[in-house]
């Protein structure tokens, strides 16, 4: 395994993070036991690094709030190996109605339930890496793109006074550092410029798309991330599975994310299906399968510290964190160019 800090703090992660969002949804057959299999195989392998919220699990609802965090919390109870693992949750945002009755924001009372909720469920008295998981403000974001301003916005908590509430948080020691998700350039550098210019705590991490047909982060806030030490973790790599091929020529596999559920259509425009296709060819042509090439570009890029890998079985999970040994040549990163530069950024 590979590994980079988080941020510019000491902590060292995996460049995999396993990704945890659809136990207790899309794996809800012996659910519980398939987490255990993959928290078993990735800690086996060197991950080290693990990710969840206290949405999850995803498709989001009531019934299935909270889930997948119990299901790690129990795997902590049973292996006794927490200081063995960094652990990234997050506080759900606006929109929601079954969590705090649709109050939501980051405000100091709810920040502090929320917290406290994720701390019973995940069964620790502590959280690495506390994350926004989208801003309470109007922005882009969830696919959007075309920014349009929104006068009627409603009210939302300023960066400082929710910075001032996760500091709260890490003088207690119930969190260690904190990170935002679903963000861009002009939220992340408010939260960085404030937390400098009043000693507030630095957000160490941005949790945001990217992938092969997704390279939308590169166009402003990739150089926030190397200049300021605020890394990338990626959600998405493989586009919701599109990018193993499990879905060329119509394909619709039983069970999957695509056959069971709605709201991901996003990733299956032609455009997209368009660009599915040429790295598929491209990936055969070297000789590698499509989910290595996805992955192993972006686990190359210099602006990653961790990429956030999901499965839904074994196999799955085996093949996602193999792509830690994939290095692509130059000329493989040239043709990848070359196809996004005809067909930029399909599935954003």
């Amino acid at each position: 395994m590979k590994f980079k800090n988080l941020g510019n703090t000491d902590l060292k992660v995996s460049l995999i993070c396993l990704g945890t969002m659809t136990w207790g949804e899309q794996n809800s057959q012996n659910s519980q036991k398939d987490a255990f299999e993959q928290m078993d195989y990735s800690f086996e392998k060197g991950v080290n690094f693990f990710d969840t919220a206290e949405l999850y699990a995803v498709p989001p609802g009531p019934e299935t709030y909270g889930k997948t965090e119990e299901m790690i919390g129990n795997w902590f109870k049973e292996k006794k190996v927490r200081d063995k693992i960094i652990l990234a949750t997050k506080v759900a945002g606006p929109r929601c109605k079954w969590i705090r009755e649709g109050k939501n924001n980051y405000n100091g009372k709810n920040l502090e339930e929320a917290l406290n909720g994720s701390l019973k469920r995940l069964k620790t008295d502590y959280i690495d890496l506390y994350q926004l998981h989208w801003p309470e403000r109007s922005a882009n974001n969830f696919g959007q793109i075309g920014y349009v301003h929104k006068d009627d916005e409603g009210e939302w908590n300023d960066f400082e006074s929710i910075l001032t509430s996760l500091e709260k948080f890490i003088k207690n020691g119930k969190v260690r550092h904190v990170g935002v998700s679903n963000e861009t350039p002009f939220g992340l550098m408010k939260y960085l410029e404030i937390s400098d210019n009043k000693s507030l705590p630095r957000v160490v991490s941005i949790q945001n798309p990217y992938s092969l047909v997704n390279r939308s982060y590169e166009v402003g806030l990739s150089e926030i991330s190397v200049r300021e030490r605020c890394g990338l973790l990626a959600y998405y790599p493989l586009a919701t599975g599109y990018l193993t091929g499990k879905y060329r020529n119509n394909q619709m596999p039983k069970n999957s994310r695509q056959a069971l559920f709605k709201g991901w259509e996003r990733f299956g425009n032609p455009r997209a299906i368009k660009a599915y296709d040429s790295y598929f060819n491209l990936a055969k042509e070297h000789g590698i399968s499509l989910t290595h090439l996805a992955l192993a570009f972006v686990n190359s890029r210099d602006f990653v510290t961790s990429n956030i890998i999901g499965a839904t079985n074994l196999e799955q999970l085996k093949e996602n964190i193999s792509s830690i040994n994939i290095d692509l040549s130059e000329e493989i990163l040239d043709k990848i160019n070359k196809i996004n530069n005809v067909n930029p950024n399909p599935a954003p």
